[in-house]
This record gives C-alpha cells, sequence and structure tokens, in this order.
C-alpha cells in the first residue's frame, strides 16, 4: 500500500513537471556530428555503426602478458581508469600488463546508446577486444557502476574471460536475491533523497532526467554531489580526483541524458538477470573474480555486498577496514587488486 503511494505521488509530480517544462529530452551533440564536439580519440566502429572512445595504458599490447579492459564508473571516462594508471612503472613492466579503458556509450566521445542494456555493454567490450586485438581472453575490471558492466560479462560473455574485478560495485536493491528485510534495511539507510531518486529510476524510469534536472526537490545526491556521500578516507582522497572537475563538461559534453541518467536507468532498472544465481565461470580455478568493499562506503551497503559474497562463495571478497568509495585510488591499492587478480599476490 505504502509502494502504491509513493509510485502515486511521484506521478503527479512528474505529470506536474511535464506540464511545467515537458520531459523531451534534447537530443544528444554526438562528437564530430556538424555542431558537435571533436573527436580527439582514438574510436573503433561497433556492429551496429556506433564508435567506442578508449585509451590504452601500461606496456605494449604486443609483449603485455596480461590484458585488462576497466570500466569506469559515474561521471566519469577513459581518462579515469584506475589500475595501471596507479601503479609504478617498474611495476607494470614487471607485471608486463597492458590496459584499455574506454568511454561508456554517451560518455566523453563514445556514441550514445539509446538501447543500452547489460547485455549491450558486455558485448560492446567483447567487439573492443576483437578489434584491438587481445586474444581469445582478457581480464574485465569495473569500478563503481562501472561493475554492471563485469555482472554482464560474467552472464553473457564468461568463455572470453581470464578473470575479473569488482571496485565498489554500485548494487540494485531490486535484485531477487536480497531478502527482501535486507535490501530493505540498506536502502531505508540511504539519504530521503537518494530513496525518491532510486523509486523513481526503477519504477518511472522516462522520469529520470527531470527529476534529476528540476528544483522543486533535491536530486539524487550523487548528482548534486552532496558531501554526505563522501566518508572520511573519501574526504582524503579528494584532493586527487579535484583535477578532474575541471574536465567534467567534456566527460558530459554529448549530453547528461545518454551518459549519467542512462547509467542509472540501466543500473537500478529491471536486470535480465540477477548477478546472484551466476555459476562460477571459472570451475578449474584457470582464473579467479574478485569483489572489493570498503566498509565505511556511504554510497554501497557494504551488508548487500556481504550477502552477495555469500551467495557466490566462488567470489575472492575483499573488505578493506575504514575505506570508502574512492579506496581504488590510494596508496598501494591498486597494486594489491592487480596482483590478486593476476595470481601474482604470493
Amino acid at each position: 500500500m505504502m509502494l502504491k503511494k509513493n509510485i502515486a505521488v511521484i506521478l503527479l509530480i512528474g505529470l506536474l513537471g511535464c506540464a511545467y517544462q515537458g520531459i523531451r529530452q534534447p537530443p544528444s551533440k554526438k562528437c564530430g556530428s556538424p555542431g558537435g564536439p571533436p573527436i580527439t580519440a582514438p574510436r573503433i566502429k561497433l556492429r551496429d555503426g556506433r564508435h567506442l572512445a578508449f585509451k590504452e595504458h601500461g606496456v605494449a599490447k604486443e609483449i603485455a602478458k596480461f590484458k585488462v579492459i576497466f570500466v569506469h564508473g559515474f561521471a566519469s571516462w577513459r581518462h579515469d581508469e584506475t589500475i595501471v594508471t596507479y601503479l609504478s612503472q617498474e611495476v607494470v613492466e614487471e607485471l608486463g600488463v597492458y590496459s584499455v579503458s574506454f568511454d561508456k556509450p554517451g560518455y566523453g566521445e563514445s556514441d550514445p546508446d539509446p538501447k543500452r542494456t547489460i547485455k549491450s555493454l558486455a558485448f560492446d567490450m567483447e567487439e573492443l577486444a576483437d578489434q584491438l586485438g587481445l586474444g581469445s581472453k582478457f581480464y574485465v575490471v569495473g569500478y563503481s557502476m562501472g561493475g554492471q558492466a563485469v555482472w554482464g560479462c560474467l552472464k553473457y560473455i564468461p568463455h572470453r574471460l581470464a578473470g575479473a574485478a569488482l571496485l565498489a560495485p554500485v548494487v540494485n536493491y531490486w535484485w531477487p536475491g536480497f531478502p527482501s528485510n535486507l535490501s530493505k534495511e540498506a536502502y531505508n539507510e540511504q539519504l530521503p533523497q537518494d530513496q525518491w531518486a532510486l523509486r523513481v529510476v526503477h519504477y518511472i524510469p522516462w522520469l529520470t532526467s527531470w527529476w534529476n534536472t528540476q528544483k522543486l526537490f533535491p536530486a539524487a545526491s550523487v548528482v548534486a554531489r552532496r558531501p554526505e556521500i563522501f566518508s572520511r578516507q573519501d574526504r582524503q582522497l579528494l584532493p586527487k580526483v579535484a583535477a578532474r572537475q575541471q574536465l567534467k563538461s567534456q566527460i558530459l559534453q554529448q549530453g547528461v541524458f545518454e551518459s549519467i541518467f542512462r547509467d542509472m536507468m540501466v543500473g537500478f532498472g529491471s536486470w535480465e538477470f540477477d548477478p546472484m544465481d551466476l555459476e562460477n565461470p571459472f570451475p578449474s580455478n584457470e582464473g579467479s573474480v574478485h569483489l572489493w568493499q570498503g566498509d565505511e562506503d556511504a554510497l554501497v551497503p557494504v551488508n548487500l555486498q556481504r550477502h552477495i559474497a555469500k551467495r557466490l562463495p566462488w567470489i575472492y571478497y575483499h573488505e578493506l577496514p575504514g575505506a570508502g568509495h574512492l579506496f581504488p585510488i590510494a596508496d598501494g591499492i591498486s597494486e594489491v587488486v592487480v596482483k590478486a587478480l593476476l595470481h601474482k599476490d604470493q
């Protein structure tokens, strides 16, 4: 009954919003189109004609022993790779690791994909690997909102994976594998504005953009960059990412709808599968899957990650005491993550 009332209230608000300013989204300013942003990054052309911008890191892929595809998080892009770029050159060469990061559809210089799903993003990554010649198997790493892509790879292209790592992956409160009392408890611990924003994204996704841009009610905290979303450790690490805020206009230069809002709609919408039903892609221990989570993360509830780890005992779960959502850029973490993924942590 309460849920129906909440939905009714949201619908009423949405109708008022539509009457006030409409909900039609302005067309994306595609890179390279007349009047659109310029193309400065290398790009591949995908199966449906879209382009995917990418950036390579580490040793040359021709001599690399390990090849990794990195997926960025919310309001980020290909330059925000947190694996190889935070390793010393000595470690990079010692391991022989190569990484390629890419702009998710609609971000940076990658063409928007209005039909984006968890499945389509996994196939985008597979095509990126094939066009760059990464071989029959490769590693995948996803940070925050990039975690949805890694779950998709584990579901749809497990035969292509040499290993996988999820770093503070955002969870969907509506995954069936969560006990209702557990997901409800975690949901209710979120800021009230986030509870409302998530309801809109999940139940009325076509109002996502309006809800997060109107001025009558507070937007999602990650959109508004509320200080409450940062833990003690996060605040200490913020100076490391301060410079990238100057690049925000380039990250979102094709429009916010097909970038950050599409991320939200895909991540918190209805999935085609429940990650907690996945089978071990490495039954013979030929690879491994790792999930890293800070126990003071204010964005992703640690108790939900613990439940995922219990449901999927084949995942190596690493909980970091005192760590927040930005832990991947803390000193020394990238080396620990990479060596665990590549089985070089002995």
